[in-house]
């Protein structure tokens, strides 16, 4: 269905020697880890982020790399700001946004700023001061809703179920739009459910999968709405910040909307039964679905990213338990810059 382009050949690793980068929400989990491999090739690397409390931004993300970066703390609300900051950068990794289904329900005007409003505002920017920019956009495989039909390709309608997912949604297209009508080359990275080293800890709003791994670290017990059954399938955030480098580097992926997912499905059941034997600690509970949960849920639902791998040559290389491991292993060495120490049941 999809031919390999011929640019598969090159480096794109090389891409991004020398180059001017500008990473949206870079002192977040995937910006400071796509940070991380961009300063190891070359690029010039500017990280763009407001740090707004509980948001993710966390200043201890780029330590041992902070003298190879430039960071500029900015809210990307800020149309002159912007105007500014995009102003001779090759490429823009647009990862800033509020990715919170269940905030997006309780505000959504919020929600609308940052997902919909702050898009448009780094997008007129490019377009009056940077038409030459390629832009790689952060999207979510919650566009979808709940699937038809698994595993999920890019055919399947988008019909969100949250607030959240509508912006991004909404957020998403703004970029294919400047791309097919100003010339301001973008795409966008429909990703599943990423995990890794300097994920967000301190609450269970952004994503589950961060929250079940302090609890186990802990030694606590993790709650499983319904019966475990329901499938997800997960990415690791090295592998997820290559799949950014990829679709930065190439113009076959311009206009396109990719699914960037795991090999492999799990149940909740057993990805809690790999992460408590990987730690060593924890227990699992199953209790019954809070009402602001379930009406928003999706069921089961991993992605089918044979769009993406075709067009880029991306394939993941960190397995499930590896990924956990490495990520298990990070937090416990540096789980006071995650954690509010008054905050935790017991020491990891």
């Amino acid at each position: 269905m999809f031919e390999p382009a011929a640019h598969l050949n090159v480096d794109y690793r090389n891409f991004y020697r020398g180059r001017a980068v500008m990473i949206t929400g870079g002192l977040g989990f995937i910006g400071s880890n796509l940070a991380r491999q961009l300063v190891d090739l070359g690029a010039d690397v500017l990280l763009v982020d407001s740090l707004i409390p509980d948001y993710g931004g966390n200043l201890f993300n780029i330590d041992g790399i902070a003298e190879r970066v430039r960071v500029n703390v900015a809210d990307i609300r800020q149309q002159t700001t912007m105007n500014y900051l995009v102003q001779g950068r090759d490429v823009i990794f647009s990862l800033a946004g509020q990715v919170s289904h269940i905030d997006s329900m309780r505000d959504p005007y919020t929600d609308l700023d940052i997902n919909c409003r702050s898009q448009l505002t780094v997008l007129e920017a490019c377009r009056n001061f940077n038409a030459k920019v390629k832009i790689v956009f952060a999207g979510t495989r919650q566009v979808y809703g709940r699937p038809d039909s698994l595993p999920v390709d890019e055919t399947q309608l988008v019909r969100p179920t949250d607030v959240n997912g509508i912006n991004k949604a909404a957020g998403e297209y703004y970029h294919l739009v400047y791309n097919n009508v100003f010339g301001v080359r973008g795409c966008s990275l429909r990703l599943t459910n990423v995990y890794g080293p300097r994920q967000l800890l301190k609450h269970n709003r952004q994503g589950f999968i961060g929250w079940f791994i302090r609890l186990a670290i802990e030694g606590r017990t993790i709650q499983i709405y319904g019966d475990g059954s329901q499938q997800r399938d997960f990415v690791y955030v090295d592998d997820a910040a290559d799949a950014f480098l990829r679709a930065g580097a190439s113009d076959a992926c311009n206009g396109e909307v990719f699914n960037v997912g795991g090999d492999q499905p799990i149940t909740h059941r057993d990805l809690t039964s790999m992460l408590i034997r990987i730690a060593g600690s924890g227990s699992v509970e199953y209790v019954p679905w809070p009402a602001e949960s379930k009406a928003i849920d999706i069921g089961s639902f991993y992605a089918d990213s044979t769009k993406f791998k075709t067009t880029t040559g991306w394939r993941p290389t960190v397995a499930l338990e590896e990924g956990l491991r490495r990520t298990i292993a990070f937090y416990r060495e540096h789980w006071c810059e995650y954690v509010d120490p008054g905050s935790r049941a017991e020491r990891p």
